[in-house]
């Protein structure tokens, strides 16, 4: 069965999905991205991952404002879409959107539906401890990550993951997932499965004041903190001087209980610097000094920007 694909995605995640769907020979009749933005210093307009990859693919892209009015609509009708793939596109899809399609829109959703729906599924299940994710393909509906559950991939999230590690294995899992959804959609085998609204929890977009280190909660909350934003947004506290330190990699050490105050500088050696938390400590292993480039703990120290006795936390703390 042929099916004219109307692919929705824009940053690096969505990517690959949509190279998935084009190395298979599938119809991919157009990409809609969100519009390029300025980024960098020089505030350089820059088009986003899936636009690019879609352009040297040859396949037409649109970036609409808005996906609500005439405009759009036009466009849809003049497309035709029989299946809508939507991965990370970054807006809401308004009803006439989700009802035009012969066979609606398919979602890929970072995580175990219904938990973590939202913007922030990888960073959230990350930070907060969890030793699994997945992917979940869904028929969109109204309101945020609510549609029926089509597949489910599990992943494991193991103890040195971070952002980074888990965004590219659940892209690698997202893209096998769909291409199995659209298999199984084909094959007329393909079940709808409601979710349990009971269950559902959300993972709201990440917030700078989601990002600064709370020393006092123990070595593993810290630590979990510090690699669900890595390598971006960047987990940050404060030196004794005020100056912001992004911190990259750390690991919990095998010390329990209060060590000194939460934040304070515990030790220098082995290229490490350990950090006393709530309950037991952590190494901080990589930092990003304000206005400095990322270097290892070991740089740092040799720099002198820090001593055993210091106090890291937010300014005024």
């Amino acid at each position: 069965m042929s099916m004219k694909i109307l692919f929705m995605g824009t940053p690096d995640f969505a990517l690959f999905s949509l190279r998935a769907l084009v190395e298979a020979g599938e119809n991919v009749i157009g990409v809609v991205t969100q519009p390029d933005k300025p980024k960098g210093r020089g505030y350089t307009l820059t088009p986003p991952p899936v636009k690019v990859y879609a352009t040297e693919q040859g396949i037409p892209v649109y970036q609409p404002n808005t996906l609500r009015g005439e405009e759009f609509a036009n466009l849809l009708a003049e497309l035709a879409p029989d299946l809508i793939i939507v991965v990370a596109y970054g807006k809401i899809l308004p009803a006439n959107v989700l009802e035009f399609p012969k066979y609606g829109c398919i979602n890929v959703h970072g995580s175990i539906l219904p938990a973590y729906r939202g913007a922030a599924p990888m960073q959230r299940a990350i930070m907060e401890g969890q030793h699994e994710t997945g992917i979940t393909t869904q028929m969109m509906a109204d309101g945020i990550d609510t549609g029926d559950i089509l597949l489910i991939s599990k992943v494991a999230i193991e103890e040195n993951d971070n952002f980074e590690t888990i965004h590219d294995k659940l892209g690698v899992c997202g893209a096998e997932t769909l291409m199995k959804t659209l298999d199984e959609l084909r094959a007329g085998t393909l079940t709808r499965t409601k979710q349990d609204d009971s269950l559902a929890t959300y993972a709201a977009k990440i917030e700078k004041s989601d990002c600064l280190i709370d020393f006092t909660k123990s070595a593993n909350e810290v630590h979990n903190q510090i690699r669900g934003l890595s390598p971006i947004p960047l987990a940050f506290t404060y030196t004794p001087d005020g100056k912001m330190l992004k911190v990259t990699v750390t690991e919990v050490a095998k010390r329990e209980g209060t060590l000194a105050p939460a934040g304070t500088v515990l030790s220098l050696s082995g290229g490490k610097i350990e950090v006393a938390c709530g309950c037991g400590s952590v190494f901080i292993l990589s930092v990003l000094p304000e206005g400095k480039k990322r270097m290892a703990a070991t740089d740092f120290i040799n720099g002198r920007k820090i001593a055993v006795g210091d106090v890291l936390s937010a300014p005024n703390a």
